[in-house]
Formats: C-alpha cells, sequence, structure tokens
C-alpha cells in the first residue's frame, strides 16, 4: 500500500494556554488601596448614584477584602473605579524664587490693621502689634511664590493669621507671659504654598490656623488674572 496516497487525517488545533491570572489581581491590598475605593464610593454616595445603604455595604466589603483583586469589583460599576482616576494638574503658578524684593509691613500701635481679602501675598511680611491688634487673612489671597514667610511680634498685643485648609502651614516661635501657638499643617500636594510664621509674643498673642472651609481653587487662573496676563 502506497502511504504516500492515504487520506491524512486534520490534526486537531492544540488547546488554547489558559491566561495567567493578573499579578496586580493577586497582591495584597494596601491602606492607600482600601483608601482609594473608599473615596470613590464617597463621591459615588455625593453624587446620588449608590444610597446609604449601599455605601454601608460596600465599605464593610472594602475592609474586609485582602487583595487588589477583591478590591476592584466593588466599584466597577462606578465611573471613577471603570478606569484609573487621573492626577490633578498642578494648580499652582510661581514666579522666580527671588528672596530679595521688599517685605510687606504691618504695624498696630494702640490700634487695629487688617489685611484681608483678595491681595497679593508679599514674599516677606513683617507684623509687629504694641496694645493693638493686627488681622492677616490668606483665605483669599494669591501667593506668588511658594514659601511666604511671616515675621510676628507682639507685645501687650494680638496677631491673628488665618490660611486655607489646603497648604503647609508651620511655625517657630516663643511666647513669653503670653501664647505663641501655630497649628502645623501639611499640604496633601507637594506644590501647595508654604506659610511659615516666626516670632515670639511678649504678654501677647501670636496666633495661626486654617479657616474652616477655606480652600484655595483654581490659583493659577486667579494670579493670571491678577497680573493681568
Amino acid at each position: 500500500m502506497d502511504l504516500d496516497k492515504q487520506p491524512q487525517k486534520p490534526v486537531a488545533p492544540a488547546e488554547p494556554a489558559p491566561a495567567p491570572a493578573a499579578v496586580g489581581d493577586s497582591l495584597r491590598a494596601s491602606d492607600a488601596d482600601r483608601d482609594r475605593i473608599a473615596d470613590i464610593l464617597r463621591d459615588a454616595l455625593a453624587e446620588g448614584r449608590i444610597d446609604a445603604e449601599e455605601h454601608s455595604e460596600r465599605i464593610d466589603a472594602v475592609y474586609r477584602a485582602k487583595t487588589v483583586g477583591e478590591l476592584e469589583p466593588i466599584v466597577r460599576d462606578l465611573p471613577a473605579g471603570a478606569r484609573p482616576r487621573p492626577e490633578p494638574a498642578s494648580a499652582y503658578a510661581y514666579g522666580p524664587d527671588d528672596t530679595s524684593g521688599p517685605a510687606d509691613n504691618l504695624v498696630a500701635v494702640f490700634s487695629s490693621t487688617t489685611r484681608k481679602g483678595r491681595w497679593r501675598v508679599s514674599r516677606r511680611t513683617n507684623a509687629f502689634s504694641l496694645f493693638g491688634n493686627i488681622e492677616i487673612d490668606l483665605t483669599e489671597a494669591l501667593f506668588a511664590q511658594r514659601l511666604t514667610t511671616i515675621n510676628a511680634t507682639s507685645v501687650f498685643g494680638n496677631v491673628e493669621v488665618r490660611v486655607p485648609e489646603n497648604i503647609t502651614l508651620r511655625g517657630n516661635g516663643t511666647g513669653i507671659f503670653g501664647n505663641f501657638e501655630v497649628v502645623n499643617l501639611e499640604a496633601a500636594d507637594p506644590q501647595a504654598p508654604v506659610v511659615v510664621i516666626n516670632g515670639y509674643s511678649v504678654f501677647g498673642n501670636v496666633e495661626a490656623k486654617p479657616k474652616r472651609g477655606k480652600w484655595i481653587t483654581d490659583l493659577q487662573n486667579q494670579l493670571r488674572k491678577h497680573l493681568g496676563h
């Protein structure tokens, strides 16, 4: 028999190999992973996409999850969970780092001085109060530089500084028979403005803290409008 003339049986196609499980899905979930999913659920509740009961159920599932693969299905039907959340563009635009400019001087001697509203903050501000009161409100101010330094001196007087909640606030000073109190803040955005309060009080008060509900938003556009660009 001529083997070359025999009909050949078709060869069955090889079974495709099963796709390997995504490596990321099997990773142990971190606290940051859980917080990211919790933020998505919080936004969904605020937008009315889920009700309070469903939000509670999903939050419970978030903090029971052991791996990233268990977290993702919890928000798969929500817009922010369908794709990675983009990082927000920086809202801050600063000028050149020049510390030689003149300082802004605020003085209150048996009187009161207030700086508030929409104003451009100097790199350095010297505030001196003698039996007087100085109020510096930065919650609507325009920061043309990242670092702002306020040197505050109070002698039988009062210096109060208010800042928005989304900037960095630091302080270094002393109270001599008085009060020097700075509520330290660290902004989530590393490019956010930094305000440093230096100084001392003698039988007086120097205080700096955030003003609840006040945030700097869209600073870049505000600064351009203010400078006329």
